[in-house]
């Protein structure tokens, strides 16, 4: 199978079998989901949806937390990951929102990564998903995943995945392959243990072809 059989197929795949996917992390505008995919950085997104609605309450705008203090913020976000550092994250990024771009967070993905706290993946996931662009992030879902399937040959990092990804698969599709790929590998393609008897994607997967290769082999 070429790659742009797999690609096709596999594309295919997603349309009939999850015409809707969308982020898990629950938001009502693009300041809260700013501030959800920065908590969301190695927290899970359940872990995430406790933590916001108080923290929403609290900080209601992107003005009202760029006067908070750290200590506040940590308060409000402590049980998730790294909460010291992604807290100074969350302050530094709306101060810098309100200072540079008059409280209202950039839409353009460039404009996006000179903010505190937002990489190249959050950027992506901004851009898509409270502004509607075609923008495919890479996380580690994503890039398992697609390294497994086969999408993706030889990648090192997310970048190299994310320029193999939006070569391969259609401007139209970007922002919703990466919903895809993410449920996928979250509840499906799993790191330690892949369901690859449940996979409806199976016959067009390296990673399985390899494994009942291996098996086959015993």
């Amino acid at each position: 199978m070429t790659t742009e059989e797999r690609f096709g197929r596999v594309i295919d795949w997603f349309r009939e079998n999850m015409p809707v996917a969308e982020t898990e992390l629950k938001h009502s505008d693009p300041y809260q989901l700013m501030v959800a995919v920065i908590l969301s950085a190695q927290c899970t997104d359940k872990r995430v949806n406790l933590i916001t609605p108080p923290f929403y309450d609290r900080f209601p705008t992107v003005d009202s937390l760029a006067k908070a203090s750290r200590e506040e913020v940590f308060e409000l976000i402590r049980t998730c990951s790294y909460p010291n550092n992604k807290a100074q994250h969350l302050i530094n990024a709306s101060q810098k929102i309100v200072n540079d771009f008059d409280g209202a967070l950039p839409q353009e993905i460039d404009q996006l990564m000179t903010i505190p706290g937002i990489g190249r993946k959050t950027a992506n996931v901004i851009a898509a998903v409270a502004f509607n662009k075609q923008a495919l992030a890479v996380d580690t879902h994503v890039f398992r995943v697609s390294a497994r399937i086969g999408l993706t040959v030889g990648s090192k990092n997310p970048l190299e995945t994310e320029h193999q990804l939006t070569r391969n698969i259609p401007l139209e599709y970007h922002s919703i392959a990466h919903h895809w790929l993410i449920l996928h590998g979250r509840y499906v393609c799993q790191a330690r243990k892949p369901k690859c008897n449940e996979c409806g994607l199976a016959e067009y997967c390296l990673y399985y072809k390899e494994s009942s290769a291996d098996l086959s082999g015993l």
